[in-house]
């Protein structure tokens, strides 16, 4: 999924929205990341692709960080506004647990600085 800014934004803050953008592609990368990581080492991915259950995962968190209202964005489990399914918000946990700490355990703590800061 790339993101790109709108070609027309005509709407107040129209000047943070190339950083925004950015910030989000970011966003994404990490997320994209955590998540290979889990279906690697737990459902043994496809030859290197994300199974179906990975690959909704991430596509509906791509959704919902592309929605997100909040600029910079802070993270899901302070955010006053719980956007994900009850359902994807305890799978996205259990991603975020196991895949920070497969991190930490291979020295990768430039991910988690990203991430956390």
């Amino acid at each position: 999924m790339q993101y790109k800014s709108p070609a027309v934004f005509t709407g107040p803050g129209r000047e943070a929205m190339p950083q925004m953008a950015k910030d989000k592609a970011q966003e994404y990368k990490v997320l994209e990341k955590f998540i290979g990581v889990y279906c690697r080492s737990l459902h043994q991915g496809n030859g290197g692709g994300l199974c179906s259950e990975c690959s909704d995962l991430l596509a509906y968190a791509g959704k919902r960080l592309e929605k997100c209202p909040y600029h910079p964005k802070p993270k899901c489990k302070g955010c006053e506004t719980h956007c994900y399914k009850p359902e994807y918000r305890k799978k996205i946990q259990e991603v975020m647990r196991f895949s920070g700490i497969y991190f930490i355990k291979r020295g990768r703590l430039d991910w988690l600085l990203k991430y956390f800061m």
